[in-house]
């Protein structure tokens, strides 16, 4: 449903340690230009995806999983720090939403929302892919809500509570 409100390929993902796993997609009429298929892994801290699923972690807990220093540079716009990541993801949650314009991969944005279980955690998170290294205000607004709403359907369906529409204090 995302894929066809949005005309553009959608993805459902879960983290696997420090790796963002792709579990589904949707491919929309640009699949070609964005060839991700299911089962593909990215790095969870340099990719907006991976920020929404760190998002339960606390400052301690991304130093767990990322003990040493820096973090592998993918582009020069990876948090190459705890804290750099922990800003990020941060930041995300006061929108509810990520966005990344050409931040991973040259040539394309993703917008990316969390999916919540019943005890209010991070389980996966969803996510469209438009083939522009930028979009505009216009398309952004249009965007960001089907994806949240995407995510707010897929956690009421695994949790059977409504969603939280986003983190809490997450902008409406």
């Amino acid at each position: 449903e995302l894929r066809t409100l949005s005309g553009f390929s959608a993805h459902l993902v879960v983290r696997d340690g420090r790796d963002v796993v792709f579990v589904l997609k949707a491919a929309g009429p640009n699949a070609v230009f964005h060839s991700i298929q299911v089962g593909a892994r990215v790095p969870a801290h340099a990719t907006v995806l991976g920020r929404q699923l760190l998002s339960d972690l606390d400052e301690g807990g991304l130093r767990r999983v990322y003990p040493e220093e820096p973090l592998p540079a993918v582009t020069p716009r990876t948090p190459t720090t705890v804290k750099a990541l922990k800003a990020l993801i941060d930041a995300d949650r006061v929108h509810g939403y990520g966005i990344s314009q050409g931040g991973f991969e040259t040539g394309i944005t993703t917008i990316a929302a969390p999916v919540f279980n019943e005890q209010r955690r991070v389980v996966a998170a969803v996510s469209i892919t438009v083939p522009q290294q930028q979009i505009s205000p216009e398309e952004t607004e249009r965007l960001v809500p089907l994806v949240r709403q995407a995510a707010q359907q897929l956690t009421e369906r695994l949790s059977h509570l409504p969603h939280p529409a986003g983190w809490p204090g997450a902008k409406h």
